[in-house]
């Protein structure tokens, strides 16, 4: 989010205009993530300017603000931050009109979760209490608008109580009975962006790609537009108290080619509306030989890419990781006995799903069955800092990642305590990844080999600034048959009616005591990989299956 300062003085509100400009604005039409701050306003804490002296003689004058004033102006800010305009209103010498004002300000400019600070408050000589405050205003879509402005708070009378003394000038210094803001957005044609066969896709047909098509077209120029001061009358502008967005960058003339498959894109969108069941979720789906993104979709589909740049923990579709680390030292095998009881304390009590257990299971129903306390248990087999260079060593996981568009790429972070290492061998503690990291995991232990991921042919600019190391065959080969038992055997049976070998890997990651766990899947079939999240969905299998069975059921082909 930009954050910008306006002039001293200005006034926002009323009707919003749109200037239509000529393929040179790429994505002013394009979703932007919208990071709504919710404001705390100080509720009588202000600090207190100190008069002429301490006290003593005959001159001495008392400048402090009596307390009563003071939280009745933090009252009235925090009222309006929080959108209690009715409430705000009422606090006024004028409950009406504040509050007609104040929301025909807010709604006007369509700013939402303004945050609005309190700084120190002076009492006048004639007993008002002015208090200073700056605001900030996000602007939806487009920025933040910060200026400062300043209560004045007055005695109603002697020894009654205090209330903002209402103006307009005190919601922005600007704002008066001749002059009010306007805010204007500018519209413009985004070149062309097209999939590995030229078909065109667009933000209609593709809605999950509308917050990276203006990124993939144009260097993420992203939307622009102003608040302007005008005369109420005859709406002549007199000034702009802001402006967002980057300058125009000029484009190319051709297409922007991508490896994107508008067939997967589809059915990824679709599948999205269809089973995300409104919680936010993203999916992203990816070339096993090259790393070619073919797909990503989020839910809601405009806004934060999740599919890219979120940051979850990945649960126990780590263990595909912490398998391998465990594997490439011989440290256990398929068939070797690790009991999976309910619980296990490591400083803390781990348990399984439902709190399953499975007294004598191999470590191959460990990994089918998604055992938290087997792979705990074998925490002592691998060193502090192994499975983080198993990581990035093998998988190019927090390594620096040039896909095309802004992306986290993964966190290993070398374990604190015996606690934190424990948690990370079931993909919980500080590990962090989203599905673009997890499809490339699944990618990576289906092939022996880590791809960087790409959206565009060729590779990204900055190219391919990673290093890795190939698994041995033999780890391949062990991966691929637990990740395939796992579907015929295991948590991920909702993809086992589904044509081909494929290969998965379920996950339940623990957000906090009190929230639902987040449900993950990925997967693997043929040249494809794929991984889902899904917020507060319980369980992978139940969340994040029917996600992708419904991908992977609409698209039966490897692409080409």
């Amino acid at each position: 989010m930009t954050e910008l300062s306006s002039p001293p003085g200005a006034a926002p509100w009323n009707t919003t205009t749109t200037h239509r400009h000529r393929a040179r604005h790429p994505g002013l039409r394009a979703g932007v993530a919208l990071a709504v701050v919710t404001a705390v306003a100080a509720c009588g804490t202000f600090a207190t300017s100190s008069g002429s002296g301490s006290g003593s003689g005959p001159s001495a004058r008392d400048t402090t603000p009596d307390p009563a004033a003071t939280a009745e102006a933090g009252a009235f800010l925090a009222d309006w931050a929080g959108g209690r305009l009715d409430s705000a209103g009422a606090r006024t010498t004028s409950p009406v009109k504040a509050q007609e004002v104040l929301r025909n300000f807010t709604v006007g400019l369509d700013i939402s979760g303004p945050e609005l600070t309190p700084e120190e408050a002076v009492r006048q000589d004639d007993g008002t209490v002015r208090v200073a405050f700056t605001a900030k205003m996000p602007v939806t879509g487009l920025g933040t608008w910060t200026y400062r402005s300043e209560l004045p708070v007055r005695q109603q009378q002697e020894g009654g109580g205090w209330k903002v003394d209402w103006t307009q000038s005190l919601v922005h210094p600007h704002l008066s009975d001749t002059a009010k803001f306007r805010l204007e957005r500018e519209e413009a044609t985004t070149p062309k962006v097209t999939d590995r066969k030229g078909t065109v896709l667009t933000g209609e047909a593709h809605p999950s790609l509308r917050p990276v098509l203006s990124q993939l077209a144009g260097g993420g120029s992203g939307p622009r537009g102003a608040i302007r001061l005008v005369d109420r009358v005859t709406g002549e502008i007199e000034g702009t108290e802001a402006t967002f967005g980057k300058e125009e960058v000029q484009q190319s003339d051709g297409p922007v080619a991508t490896t994107l498959d508008a067939t997967w894109q589809a059915a990824a969108d679709k599948a999205m509306a269809d089973k995300a069941g409104g919680r936010n979720a993203s999916l992203v789906a990816l070339r096993v030989d090259n790393g070619e993104v073919l797909a990503m979709a989020n839910s809601p589909a405009t806004g934060f890419n999740r599919a890219v740049s979120g940051t979850y923990a990945p649960g126990s579709t780590w263990k595909i990781v912490t398998s391998s680390a465990l594997l490439l030292k011989n440290a256990v095998g398929l068939d070797d006995v690790v009991d999976c009881p309910k619980y296990l304390t490591v400083g803390k009590e781990f348990h399984n799903v439902e709190t399953s257990e499975f007294p004598g299971a191999t470590f191959r129903k460990d990994f089918t069955k998604s055992c938290n306390t087997a792979f705990i248990s074998l925490r002592g087999k691998l060193g502090d800092s192994e499975l983080g260079d198993v990581a990035r060593d093998y998988f190019g996981v927090g390594q620096e990642w040039h896909v095309g568009i802004p992306s986290f790429d993964g966190s290993v972070p070398v374990p604190k305590d015996e606690t934190e290492k424990a948690a990370s061998m079931i993909g919980q503690g500080r590990i962090q990844a989203n599905p673009l990291v997890m499809a490339s995991v699944t990618a990576t232990a289906a092939s022996g080999r880590f791809h960087q991921p790409t959206i565009l042919p060729g590779g990204a600019p900055g190219g391919d600034t990673t290093s890795t190391k190939p698994l041995p065959p033999s780890v391949v080969t062990q991966l691929r048959t637990l990740m395939r038992a796992t579907v015929t055997e295991g948590t991920a049976g909702v993809l086992a009616d589904l044509p081909g070998d494929v290969g998965a890997k379920t996950g339940t990651a623990e957000v906090s005591e009190t929230e639902p766990n987040n449900g993950w899947l990925v997967a693997r079939r043929g040249n494809v990989a794929v991984a889902a999240v899904v917020e507060q969905g319980v369980t992978g299998g139940a969340s994040a299956g029917p996600i992708l069975r419904s991908l992977l059921a609409a698209v039966p082909a490897d692409p080409s």
